[in-house]
């Protein structure tokens, strides 16, 4: 991670293009609110993992930074931790945009367009961030976008009711969300409404709708019904490689 921060702070020095402006992968962002089922719809592309980098969202690091659980903090004293927990990130997700592969595909679960439209703007909202605090966020936020090849080819955004999230949450039974409210999910939910359905911020890339409500039995046809948006870069590379072969008619005009 730092390796790449590091080359990130080279470029924005040198004063030269973008970086990351060439040699990045069709990326698509899975979004949605907590419990809409990000991690499964990944999971289901996992068969394709020889053409498409799965990038799941860094919760690990998240919990562990240099010892300390930031998620933890953020959920239970928010006032004090909500700045230095979305500046945590903003850099981790900025290495998952700008993580190198070969691979025709990047699937991100979230991204920073989300961070900052969804979560940073719902704690301004909410009085959990000072006007200050969200003001210096929001430098950050348009410095990168700047200096920085933000990839964004589709966006995939799970819709999930509050309530079906909510019960889901509790089924996960994860630490850090045992604090977490319906009534903060039905804020989340807003926020993701406001900026994919409404277009109330900037939206990166195309936007697909899918039914996140549906019972994990059945929501792998809906699942299905993305691949062929997903999967096009590697579909059209598949198709170049088909040999091209003449019709038997054309092959006996050509023998003559």
């Amino acid at each position: 991670m730092m390796r790449n921060l590091c080359r990130f702070l080279s470029t924005m020095a040198s004063g030269r293009a973008k970086f990351c402006a060439q040699g990045q992968p069709f990326t698509v962002f899975i979004e949605g609110n907590i419990g809409s089922g990000k991690t499964t719809f990944l999971n289901h592309f996992k068969k394709y993992q020889d053409s498409v980098c799965l990038l799941t969202e860094p919760v690990e690091q998240w919990r562990n930074c240099g010892g300390v659980n930031l998620l933890d903090l953020m959920y239970k004293e928010p006032y004090r931790w909500a700045m230095p927990f979305q500046t945590y990130v903003t850099i981790t997700m900025l290495n998952m945009h700008v993580h190198p592969t070969d691979k025709s595909v990047k699937l991100m679960e979230r991204s920073m367009y989300s961070a900052r439209y969804c979560f940073v703007e719902n704690m301004v909202r909410s009085g959990m961030l000072h006007p200050g605090m969200y003001n210096i966020l929001e430098e950050w936020y348009n410095s990168i976008e700047s200096m920085v090849n933000v990839q964004a080819d589709l966006i995939v955004y799970l819709r999930t009711d509050p309530e079906v999230a909510y019960e889901r949450v509790r089924a996960r039974a994860r630490s850090e969300e045992s604090c977490v409210p319906l009534e903060y999910l039905r804020e989340i939910h807003e926020r993701y409404e406001n900026w994919l359905i409404h277009g109330q911020h900037h939206r990166p890339a195309p936007v697909m709708v899918l039914d996140g409500n549906l019972d994990l039995s059945l929501i792998g046809d809906e699942y299905v019904r993305s691949e062929s948006s997903i999967l096009k870069p590697i579909l059209i590379e598949n198709t170049n490689r088909q040999p091209i072969l003449a019709s038997p008619s054309k092959q006996t005009k050509e023998n003559f």
